[in-house]
């Protein structure tokens, strides 16, 4: 995946997508300032009512520097079902698409929330073209653990950590390097 020229802040485990292995040591829990957003995700979406993020990415998008992420899939053996997304600032576009050259636009709204699942997660990339930020665009996405770190899954005690840390709401950003996350 192609990132281009925009500022990142991660709160959530160190991923090393290649090794397909998660590093706890340096993950504190997601940020004080997400606890409202996460508790009224609960209490105002019923389809988030068990929604547990393990990761916070926040990212800022500038239409000067050419902001844009290529076509990708979230890592589906570390990345749960459902991508949770708050657009904020300013308007966009997500664009999925197909192998089959198809494309859709879907419009978000400034301040609006968009719950990428099921096709749309697994049929479907996303992307975010340089053409459709017009102006300053600060993406907040919430990721949760796929099902082999769930009660079941043969990493669910690296789960069950990951899950305990996260709802501390006690994180601090982590280093990344962008040549290796995805958001």
């Amino acid at each position: 995946m192609f990132v281009s020229l925009f500022v990142l802040q991660d709160f959530g485990p160190q991923v090393n997508f290649k090794k397909r292995k998660l590093k706890l040591d340096n993950f504190t829990g997601l940020p004080e300032f997400s606890r409202t957003l996460v508790e009224r995700m609960w209490m105002m979406l019923p389809e988030l009512s068990d929604f547990q993020p393990v990761e916070l990415c926040n990212l800022e998008y500038m239409p000067e520097r050419g902001s844009s992420i290529d076509p990708h899939f979230d890592d589906f053996w570390v990345w749960g079902e459902r991508l949770v997304t708050l657009n904020l600032l300013s308007e966009s576009l997500l664009t999925f698409s197909r192998d089959d050259n198809i494309e859709v636009a879907v419009p978000m709204p400034r301040r609006s929330l968009i719950i990428v699942k099921g096709a749309a997660r697994y049929k479907w990339k996303h992307a975010i073209k340089r053409e459709d930020i017009v102006s300053r665009r600060i993406a907040i996405t919430l990721r949760e653990l796929a099902q082999e770190f769930c009660e079941g899954g043969k990493s669910y005690k690296v789960g069950a950590e990951l899950y305990k840390k996260a709802l501390t709401f006690g994180g601090k950003s982590v280093q990344v390097n962008l040549k290796d996350h995805e958001c």
